[in-house]
């Protein structure tokens, strides 16, 4: 856990506690793949790809490299290239611009409903044009985005959906777990991560079998069968010790996540009524994973060193829009997205993880409001 009140660096997220809790599990999960001399493509990947899928509530999962690439593969299956726009969020992760502009396409950003910082539906009517083929909402920090009027939106145009949940293991919406509401869902294990593996891997799920046959076929050079290939393939393969590594944390998600959920009560009740910190929005009907605690501050950077002088770890999620960074910076200005661009100047990041403390919230919480009435 987390250091006792008081003493002690409070460090943003605990990884080796995690592994630590789940050690003999995972000790005996690495040996068995080691043991079994095979490596790539084997039962330990089917047989996270069935647990994943029966947890996302899908019919289908396709473990990747990473969620970059599970992006990128899952774009590609929709038959998105060159010519194509895809619409996504102004503030994410540039990830998700990325995978857009590796499969030949244009990411067209529309801004987040702030305070919830997901797509804004009403928005994405108007972004829309005779290229767009897909919409791609990111469920940003653990909160689903508002899925139904996305859905509705994408029926009445023609358009599929591809969800990016990096961030959202074992969320819901409408009562259902984040998995097979769009066409496609793509997810990041990062370490970091609620479901994370001790390196990079991603997933997509779907219930189309014709979805997953692509991915599964990109993924793996082109081919179904082995030196036949038949289409423009990557390398991208969710490996036998990380799917041994994700089957053990799965047991567990559930668990992990219902610490996540009781820290993030603690921190909305030790700060409700503060009027200079802007707290998450959770919408109606939607249960969030918690994978950041993210509050919105105007004195961001002064309270963040105030918090580290008092030996409480934070970061920022995320400092520059896409749009604004080098990689992009031709296609949009400053001043066109000015949400995300707020967001990146106000936004800071709390300790958030299973293995945070009830000691260490409370210590955090107080060294913000603190912080806060001394600037």
């Amino acid at each position: 856990m987390s250091e006792p009140s008081g003493s002690g660096t409070i460090r943003f997220l605990d990884l080796r506690a995690s592994y630590l809790e789940l050690k003999e599990e995972i000790d005996e999960a690495v040996a068995r793949v080691l043991q079994s001399g095979w490596y790539l493509l084997g039962k330990e990947l089917e047989a996270f790809e069935c647990e994943f899928a029966a947890y996302t509530e899908s019919r289908h999962c396709a473990g990747v490299a990473n969620g970059l690439e599970g992006l990128v593969l899952s774009l590609k299956a929709l038959g998105v290239g060159p010519g194509d726009e895809v619409i996504v969020p102004s503030n994410t992760y540039i990830a998700t611009w990325l995978a857009v502009s590796q499969a030949g396409a244009t990411p067209v950003p529309v801004e987040p409903i702030p305070g919830v910082w997901n797509l804004d539906p009403d928005r994405i009517e108007a972004a829309l044009t005779p290229r767009t083929k897909v919409i791609l909402p990111v469920h940003l920090y653990g909160q689903p985005a508002d899925l139904a009027p996305i859905l509705g939106l994408a029926r009445k145009h023609g358009l599929r959906v591809l969800e990016d949940a990096a961030q959202a293991h074992g969320a819901r919406y409408g009562g259902k777990r984040i998995g097979a509401h769009g066409d496609l869902v793509s997810w990041s294990f990062y370490p970091g991560k609620n479901l994370g593996c001790f390196g990079d891997g991603g997933a997509v799920t779907t219930d189309d079998p014709v979805l997953v046959d692509r991915i599964r076929t990109l993924r793996n050079y082109g081919s179904r069968v082995k030196y036949q290939n038949d289409i423009k393939g990557h390398n991208s393969r969710l490996d036998e010790l990380q799917a041994a590594v994700l089957r053990v944390k799965l047991k567990h998600l559930d668990t992990w996540n219902g610490r996540r959920v009781s820290i993030a009560k603690r921190y909305l009740e030790g700060f409700a009524g503060h009027a200079a910190i802007g707290l998450p929005k959770v919408i109606a009907g939607v249960a969030p994973a918690w994978h950041l605690f993210v509050i919105d501050v105007p004195s961001r950077d002064p309270l963040r060193a105030a918090l580290e002088a008092r030996g409480v770890e934070t970061l920022i999620h995320y400092p520059v829009p896409p749009h604004l960074s080098e990689a992009f910076a031709h296609d949009q200005a400053w001043g066109e997205f000015s949400i995300a661009e707020q967001a990146a100047q106000t936004h800071l990041s709390l300790p958030m993880g299973p293995h945070l403390s009830a000691e260490a919230v409370a210590r955090v919480t107080e060294s913000v409001l603190r912080a806060l009435s001394s600037l």
